[in-house]
């Protein structure tokens, strides 16, 4: 009986492919083309994606920042009404030098600059010495830091109100005290010293914990073996807070000094409300009535927005004096240490 040898398939050559199957490194065309779509994405992404998060910002500057400075810019330099925002008659440098001549202007000028001093330097003196205090191991010391923070999440609104009342004439708790110990009454809201210190107090109550947890986060970046050298050669507590932390916290109180001068410059919410006839006039006699609110009684009370316009950029140019001083002592200071 014949047998049948029935014979396997060769082995395909190598480099040769199974039927029915594209040969070993042979790419399929529609794959190709998704994965370049897909890498041409993810490039597009890579490079505009960080403008589109930024983005918001410029478009809510451009709204809320340039275009108001620009506005109030070239108003200033025309004479327009709050009836009537868009009749414009040019009137050149007037508005500036028509505020310079004005009393009332410097009176605003001059009490900025003095409820600021009042209000800033024992503000930041506080604030340090706060600081250095929770800088030590103290238990519940989240508890401190959260209540240092308390006053700055305050309505301005409610704090001025409150402060209204303590310092009432009549029957405020702070005359209460004073007669206690018999000290006659004072007009704090009708007397020129006594107001600017009672807005500069309610100034000093919201800040003065934001500024101490900003000295308190630069004490704890200070390296500890600077305390311990500073110990190791006989320092006590008072030494090394005078020659370790004090030196090291030259930027940081130059930061804090900065913007407590820019936001003195700008003060109007406190002094606003704590006036009694709860208008822009700062007090019967203008006793402490700020630039911020002299801005505010030209423009929406006497209805001048170019001559406003002009205070406002006035603000706006010692500001960058400001600055500029800024810039200097810090690169004084960096080239010093």
């Amino acid at each position: 009986m014949a047998t049948r040898h029935d014979t396997a398939a060769l082995p395909s050559k190598e480099g040769s492919a199974a039927p029915g199957r594209p040969p070993a490194g042979a790419a399929d065309p529609e794959a190709a083309r998704k994965r370049a779509r897909l890498s041409r994405r993810w490039q597009r992404d890579m490079r505009w994606s960080p403008y589109a998060f930024v983005s918001p910002f410029f478009l809510l500057f451009l709204a809320f920042g340039l275009f108001p400075l620009v506005y109030t810019g070239w108003a200033s330099l025309h004479q327009v009404e709050l009836t009537a925002p868009t009749d414009m008659t040019w009137v050149g440098l007037r508005n500036y030098t028509r505020i310079f001549d004005d009393d009332f202007f410097w009176n605003a000028a001059k009490n900025t600059l003095t409820i600021g001093i009042i209000s800033t330097v024992p503000q930041l003196l506080m604030a340090l010495g706060i600081a250095h205090i929770l800088n030590y191991k103290l238990r519940g010391s989240t508890f401190y830091r959260v209540v240092m923070l308390a006053p700055y999440a305050t309505s301005i609104a409610a704090a001025s109100l409150v402060f209204v009342l303590l310092f009432g004439r009549d029957y405020g708790m702070i005359n209460w005290a004073l007669g206690a110990v018999g000290i006659d009454g004072i007009d704090w809201q009708n007397d020129k010293w006594p107001s600017q210190i009672a807005v500069a107090t309610i100034v000093i109550w919201r800040w003065t914990g934001y500024n101490a947890l900003i000295y308190l986060a630069a004490m704890q970046a200070i390296p500890q073996d600077l305390y311990e050298s500073a110990a190791l050669d006989g320092a006590n507590r008072w030494q090394q807070f005078f020659h370790v932390t004090l030196p090291s916290l030259r930027p940081t109180i130059l930061f804090t000094c900065v913007v407590s001068t820019i936001g003195a410059s700008q003060l109007f919410g406190e002094p606003l409300l704590f006036d009694a006839n709860k208008g822009a006039s700062g007090g019967s006699q203008h006793q402490f009535q700020t630039l911020g609110l002299y801005l505010y009684e030209q423009g929406w009370v006497n209805q001048h927005l170019g001559r406003a316009s002009a205070i406002a950029w006035t603000m706006f140019l010692i500001l960058i004096v400001i600055g500029i001083v800024n810039y200097v002592i810090s690169r004084r200071l960096r080239a010093s240490s």
